[in-house]
C-alpha cells in the first residue's frame, strides 16, 4: 500500500501554495512522483520537498511540470507571480491541493494517456483555434498527432521528413578510409543548414541519430580522438537543444543543452562551456525567466577569455533578461555594454562559437527587448531593419522577425501594415513548422480583434484559421 501523502498547507506561503498547485496538476494526471521524475529527469525528493513548501521551486522545475502536465503555463505564470512577491491575499482563496473539479480536469482530450514523453521523444506544440475565436497551444504528442492528422497522412509526412533530414553525402567523405569524425562535423553543417531552410520537424531525428553513433564512436576511442567526439556530442546536443527551442518544446530543449553542457565539462573545453552557458541564457529568455537568463548570462560572461567574442555573446542575453524584469535603465545600459565588448573584442579566428555576433544581431535583440518594455514603434522599426539586412539563407529568421515586427506594429496601432507583415510571417511558419513564428502568430491574432473591419485584417484571420488545426 502507497504512503498516505503529507498533506499540504496552500495558504501558509506563496512559496506553499505554488507547491500545492503542482502537486494538484500532478494528481489530478494520475502520476505519482516516481513516474512524473522518470519523465521529466528530476530528483523525487527535491520534487516532494517543493510539493510541500519546503523548499523553492527552480524556474526549469516548474516548467517541467507544466509541459508534462499540460498545464497551460498555469504554473510558470504563477511561478512567476510568486517570485514578484504576491501576497497570500492576491492568490485565488481555497485549498489548492483537495479543490473540487480542477482545471486539470478541463477538455484537454491529447493528454488523456498519463505517461509523458521522454525528451528525446517527438513532441510538438500545435497552435489550435479555440471555439471562443482564439489561437491557443495543446501539447501533442506523436500517438495524438497521428490521430489528428491520420494514419496515412503521418506516415507520408513521416517519410518525408526522413529524406528531407538526411544530407546530402559528400564522395570525398565517404570514400574509403573516411574519418568518422570528419564526416560528423561536415554532416552537422548540414543539418544547420537544412534547419535554416525548412525548420526543425526535418532535422531532430537525424541530430539524434548522429548523437547515438558518437556515442557508440567513443567506445573504442580514447586520447584526442575521443575528446575530439564528446566535443561534437556536446556541439550535437546544444543543436539538439535549439531545434527543440524552436519548436517551443522547452522541457526538452532543456534536457538536450543540459546534456551539451555535461559533455563540454567532459571534454574539458572551456570555450564550449561558456558557450552552452550563454545559450542557456537565451532559452531562459524565450522562457520569460528574467532571474535565470541574467544570472546564466553573467556567469558565462565572467568565463569568458577577454576581449572575446562569446563575452558580448552572453551580455546581449543577459541585456533582454534585465528588459524582462522592466528594467528600462538596466537593459540599456547591459545592451551599452554588448557593443562595447563587441568594438573592444579580439576574438580567435580559429573559434567557430558566436561568429554570427554583429552589430545588427545585437540590434534584432535589442529590438526584441524594446518590445518587452512596450517601446512597440521602436521595436518595429528594429525589426524591420534586422530584415533588411539578413544574410541569405536565414529563411526562418526572418520569419520570426516578421512575425515579431508584425506584433510591434499591432501594438502601435498600424494594424494594415501588420497584417500585411503577419501574412508574409505565416507563409514561413507554414514552410518551417516554427514555433517562435506560430507564437507571434497567435499574439498578433488576438491584439488585430479590435481592427477586423480594417483592411488586411481579415485576409490574415482568415489565412491563420485555415493554417491551424480547429479545436475538435
Amino acid at each position: 500500500m502507497g504512503q498516505r501523502p503529507n498533506d499540504l498547507t496552500p495558504h501558509a506561503s506563496p512559496q506553499h501554495y505554488l507547491g500545492a498547485e503542482m502537486r494538484a496538476w500532478r494528481t489530478q494526471r494520475g502520476l505519482s512522483l516516481g513516474k512524473l521524475s522518470r519523465s521529466i529527469l528530476f530528483n523525487t525528493s527535491y520534487m516532494a520537498r517543493v510539493e510541500r513548501g519546503g523548499q523553492a521551486a527552480s524556474a526549469d522545475l516548474v516548467r517541467a511540470y507544466d509541459d508534462a502536465l499540460g498545464a497551460g503555463g498555469s504554473l510558470v505564470r504563477l511561478h512567476a507571480s510568486v517570485l514578484e512577491g504576491i501576497s497570500l491575499e492576491g492568490l485565488p482563496q481555497g485549498d489548492v491541493a483537495n479543490r473540487g473539479p480542477h482545471v486539470a480536469n478541463g477538455s484537454v482530450a491529447l493528454a488523456e494517456k498519463p505517461e509523458t514523453q521522454a525528451p528525446s521523444e517527438e513532441g510538438m506544440s500545435v497552435p489550435v483555434r479555440s471555439d471562443d475565436g482564439r489561437i491557443i497551444f495543446v501539447s501533442l504528442s506523436r500517438r495524438a498527432l497521428i490521430g489528428a492528422l491520420g494514419a496515412g497522412a503521418a506516415i507520408a509526412a513521416a517519410s518525408d521528413l526522413s529524406a528531407a533530414a538526411s544530407p546530402a553525402p559528400r564522395s570525398d567523405l565517404i570514400a574509403s578510409g573516411a574519418d568518422p569524425i570528419e564526416l560528423l562535423q561536415a554532416t552537422r553543417r548540414v543539418l544547420i543548414d537544412n534547419d535554416n531552410l525548412f525548420g526543425p520537424h526535418r532535422v531532430i531525428p537525424t541530430v539524434q541519430q548522429q548523437i547515438a553513433a558518437i556515442k557508440e564512436l567513443r567506445a573504442n576511442r580514447r586520447g584526442t580522438d575521443r575528446r575530439k567526439l564528446l566535443q561534437l556530442q556536446t556541439q550535437y546536443s546544444e543543436l539538439c537543444g535549439w531545434l527543440y527551442q524552436d519548436l517551443g518544446d522547452f522541457r526538452a530543449a532543456q534536457h538536450w543543452m543540459r546534456e551539451a553542457l555535461e559533455a563540454s565539462h567532459m571534454a574539458g573545453d572551456d570555450e564550449l562551456t561558456t558557450y552552452i552557458l550563454a545559450r542557456r541564457s537565451q532559452l531562459a529568455g524565450d522562457m520569460n525567466d528574467p532571474i535565470e537568463a541574467v544570472d546564466v548570462a553573467e556567469a558565462a560572461e565572467d568565463r569568458a577569455a577577454p576581449r572575446s567574442r562569446l563575452a558580448a555573446v552572453a551580455a546581449t542575453y543577459g541585456a533582454h533578461g534585465h528588459a524582462l524584469r522592466n528594467d528600462q535603465l538596466m537593459a540599456q545600459r547591459a545592451y551599452e555594454h554588448a557593443r562595447e565588448l563587441l568594438a573592444k573584442m579580439d576574438p580567435d579566428p580559429s573559434s567557430p562559437w558566436g561568429v554570427w555576433l554583429d552589430g545588427a544581431y545585437i540590434d534584432v535583440q535589442r529590438a526584441h527587448s524594446l518590445a518587452a518594455l512596450g517601446d512597440h514603434r521602436g521595436a518595429a522599426a528594429g525589426f524591420r531593419d534586422a530584415i533588411s539586412r539578413l544574410p541569405a539563407g536565414y529563411h526562418r529568421d526572418r520569419g520570426v522577425y516578421l512575425g515579431r515586427e508584425a506584433v510591434s506594429l499591432a501594438r502601435a496601432g498600424e494594424a494594415e501594415q501588420a497584417a500585411s507583415a503577419g501574412l508574409q510571417a505565416l507563409a514561413v511558419a507554414k514552410e518551417t513548422g516554427s514555433d517562435r513564428i506560430a507564437r507571434e502568430l497567435a499574439q498578433l491574432d488576438g491584439v488585430l480583434d479590435q481592427w477586423h473591419t480594417v483592411r488586411g485584417v481579415s485576409d490574415f484571420k482568415d489565412a491563420l484559421t485555415e493554417a491551424v488545426l480547429r479545436q475538435a
